[in-house]
Parts: C-alpha cells; structure tokens; sequence
C-alpha cells in the first residue's frame, strides 16, 4: 500500500531534510522518520500534510507503475485505505502528474475524514453521491445531502464527518 521509502526519496528529490519537511508539515522529525521507514502508517491529516508540503497529489503514492494510458476500466481504480480510518479513497484520475486530482470517497457512518481540521494549497470541490455529509470549514458547518455540492480554497481549514447512518458516497476535485 503506502510505500515509505518513496516518500524519502521524494524528499530527497527535493533536497528537503527531515527537519525541513518537519517544518513544513508541523510533525516531528521522528515521526517522518518511521513513516520513511515503513514502520509507522501516516493518519489520513499527516498524510496530507506531507503530500501538501511535497507538492505532490495523494494518488502519487499509490499508482501504476505504466501511468500513461488515460483510461481506467471500472473496478481498475486504485484505493487508498490508512489504517485506522474507515474511509476510502478510490482515486479516479488516470494522470498521476496532472494538477487536478479526482476522488470518489466513501465514508462509514459516524466517520470522521478527521480528527482536526486541515489545510494544504489549492482548490476543492465535492458533490454527494448518497448519504450526508458534514464539511467542517474554519467556524463554519455546512451539512450536505445527495446532490448537494461545495467548493472552497484548501487553505482554509476544514474536515468531513459523516453523521448519518449510512455510508456517505461524494466525488472530490482538488486543484492545485
């Protein structure tokens, strides 16, 4: 699933320090080290957190080995699941170096995507499949249901819970 070593060497790429990408991320440099390693899995926050001050999408970590065919077949999208969350993440963009990335995401009832509001650069917008869906933004709560969409700028800070009894189905855009 999430492999470690090519976030060290993303990093590296980058000519980024433990320290520097704990500066950026706000983690410490111990915990980036066990995630380098393969021995800790990043929470859902931390892993955007390192993918935001990588620059790089989510799916970057999880995709084919041959990305140059624009065409994903149904049931042939790659899923991202982290431990200790309940929500998936089927990455639907075929383009892994694209500046748009487009997410089918499925929250279990009381999920919280969550636990603290973040925040990483660019745009997003969602629009709900099935279920509901509350977005956490700043001070705000909106709660939205089957058709209901919403856009905002990523650097405000926000987060999904889904309240309902059911499992929520949203497709996401993030933009950078």
């Amino acid at each position: 699933m999430f492999n470690g070593a090519e976030l060290r060497e993303i990093r590296k790429q980058k000519q980024l320090t433990l320290q520097n990408l704990a500066d950026k991320t706000g983690l410490s440099m111990s915990l980036l080290s066990q995630i380098e390693r393969g021995l800790v899995d990043p929470t859902v926050g931390t892993f955007w957190k390192i993918c935001s001050a990588l620059d790089v999408p989510i799916n970057h970590f999880f995709r084919l080995k041959d990305d140059h065919d624009p065409l994903i077949r149904k049931g042939m999208h790659k899923i991202i699941h982290l431990k200790n969350t309940n929500t998936k993440y089927h990455v639907l963009t075929p383009l892994q170096e694209g500046k748009i990335e487009f997410l089918l995401i499925e929250i279990e009832p009381g999920e919280a995507l969550e636990q603290e509001q973040i925040s990483h650069s660019g745009e997003e917008c969602g629009y709900i499949l099935r279920g509901e869906l509350k977005v956490l933004l700043e001070d705000r709560e909106y709660h939205l249901f089957e058709g209901d969409s919403i856009g905002f700028n990523s650097t405000s800070p926000h987060r999904f819970i889904n309240p309902g009894n059911a499992v929520s189905l949203a497709i996401w855009a993030r933009a950078t």
